[in-house]
């Protein structure tokens, strides 16, 4: 079965339970917004990566991934020249299976996808978890982040995903982790993910570390 749901084109991924704020200032989606404050909670939109495009711009040259996730609206702080700041919080993952540009932003009809631990998440889990606290020292040690341990989920799905936001990747990578079946499969790539980046950080100590998800608001 399949929901129409309105989209959100991005050069980001976001993750199930992950916080993204937006910026919203063109007119498309402030009019999105506009529409979803009219109707009851919980108001929602997907979020959908750009495979080719550029996130200003017209999207019908867009190229988008075939996964996304659900971006539902916590906060709203409209402004006087009608430009919207947001808070969204991930929810569900999504398969896009048909567009609609009928409207000034765009829908797609999508399928909601399950979310499962899959079939032994525990080692993997282990293994990325001593993977990443590394990760964390080493980015410490590089002045790129904060050096004290965090206090990871123990459910392996809140883990996958906690991990696929926090690691420094390019766009096609967080993808393909957003993309997986399952957290068991997820956890696998980010092991393999994690012991890249530490070799690399352990022979360039002061790579650029690019972006966290750190709470700055993003522009559309």
């Amino acid at each position: 079965m399949t929901e129409r749901l309105a989209l959100f084109p991005l050069g980001t991924v976001l993750f199930p339970g992950l916080v993204l704020p937006l910026h919203l200032f063109e007119e498309r989606y402030r009019l999105l917004i506009g529409d979803l404050l009219e109707r009851p909670e919980p108001r929602r939109f997907g979020v959908v990566g750009i495979e080719l495009g550029h996130e200003a711009g017209d999207e019908a040259g867009h190229r988008l991934a075939p996964v996304g996730c659900v971006a539902e609206v916590h906060d709203v702080t409209p402004h006087p020249d009608g430009r919207y700041d947001i808070v969204t919080v991930g929810t569900s993952r999504f398969r896009l299976k048909g567009l609609d540009r009928s409207r000034p932003y765009l829908q797609g009809e999508v399928e909601f996808l399950p979310e499962e631990p899959g079939c032994g998440p525990g080692a993997p889990a282990r293994r990325v978890r001593r993977l990443f606290q590394v990760y964390r020292h080493r980015l410490a040690s590089a002045g790129a982040g904060p050096a004290e341990d965090v206090d990871l989920p123990d459910d392996p799905v809140r883990l996958s995903y906690l991990i696929a936001a926090s690691v420094v990747l390019d766009g096609h990578e967080k993808q393909r982790l957003l993309e997986c079946e399952d957290a068991t499969l997820r956890l696998a790539a980010e092991r393999d993910l994690l012991a890249r980046e530490n070799r690399i950080l352990d022979a360039l100590p002061m790579i650029p570390a690019g972006q966290f998800l750190d709470g700055s608001f993003h522009p559309n």
